[in-house]
């Protein structure tokens, strides 16, 4: 398992990246910590999170996850040894959202408390924020990297236009420029990062750390028919890939995944792997049995012809 540039940054990254939304979520602290020991353990050094996570839960306020990672660094003792990502901008209730100078230069300050270290290497836009311009967030942003509270930036869910004015301003003013970029991207849902998101990527050599990568656990097989529904919180969501295509991905995943001895999930991991702009897909387990498709996705033998079925199945156009 090689290393891959994060970017146009100096990060080097395992191919595959932790998701850390189910932190103080579907997982308490001691089964996170459980998972994230695993995924270090195999070699792996890329987490993801954001402020927000997990907000939406009955109880929380947002933070959740940042304090369970900053515990288990403290724990291990291994800050230096991986990478962590967080974002800003996502409503955090009581006026505290977007991409102001003055709310960002807060924000920064309660997630390097809650993860109780002194830099983020990967700080992102997490939802765009149409009312303060884009030159403030990216001078915002200097200023952090500056202080050395920021190593990098990185943004998520920008449209192809905001996406592209946002390089163009950076490039324009001497500001500095999103390094990486984080699509709703799978085998599934392919049409909105393909469709102008990839190119501009490819063209300024951006990371694409996608999220969704298993479409919230459908392309593991696991919800077949409306019968399944009730295996998880979020089978309510899965009846809009009950449909024609939706089964015929399932079919080759189930196809390659048995060529190979391995998972549907596993499979659908290292198409997107092997697809030329995605640098390390971000994946959620809530078991060390869900971590085991991830950790085996980058090793995985897959041939030409695999990739070739699952993407001719998967076409959007």
């Amino acid at each position: 398992m090689e290393k891959r540039k994060l970017g146009t940054t100096n990060l080097h990254v395992y191919p595959m990246t932790f998701g850390g939304n189910v932190f103080g979520w579907t997982t308490d602290e001691k089964t996170s910590f459980e998972l994230l020991n695993a995924f270090t353990d195999k070699g792996f050094n890329f987490i993801d999170t954001a402020d927000a996570y997990s907000r939406w839960a009955d109880g929380n306020e947002g933070g959740e996850s940042e304090i369970v990672i900053g515990n288990w660094l403290k724990q291990r003792k291994n800050r230096d040894s991986v990478i962590i990502a967080t974002k800003v901008g996502y409503d955090m209730g009581n006026g505290k959202k977007g991409l102001s100078k003055k709310y960002i230069s807060q924000a920064v300050e309660d997630s390097l408390k809650r993860l109780q270290t002194d830099y983020i290497d990967l700080y992102q836009t997490h939802f765009d924020d149409e009312n303060t311009p884009i030159e403030e967030t990216l001078e915002t942003y200097a200023q952090l990297i500056q202080e050395g509270k920021v190593r990098y930036i990185g943004a998520s869910n920008l449209s192809v236009a905001r996406l592209q004015a946002s390089l163009d301003i950076a490039t324009d003013k001497g500001l500095p420029m999103y390094s990486t970029f984080q699509p709703h991207y799978n085998l599934y849902d392919r049409d909105k990062f393909e469709n102008g998101l990839e190119q501009i990527c490819l063209d300024n050599n951006i990371g694409v750390l996608n999220y969704f990568s298993l479409a919230s656990g459908f392309l593991t097989g696991k919800y077949r028919s409306k019968d399944d529904f009730g295996k998880s919180p979020r089978g309510g969501s899965m009846d809009k890939y009950l449909n024609e295509r939706g089964y015929k991905i399932l079919s080759a995943l189930d196809e390659v995944a048995s060529d190979l001895n391995t998972t549907p999930a596993t499979v659908a991991l290292a198409w997107l792997l092997h697809r030329p702009s995605v640098t390390a897909p971000i994946v959620s387990a809530t078991s060390l049995k869900q971590l085991e498709s991830i950790i085996n996705a980058p090793k995985l033998p897959i041939r030409a012809e695999h990739i070739e079925l699952l993407t001719k199945v998967s076409d959007w156009k």
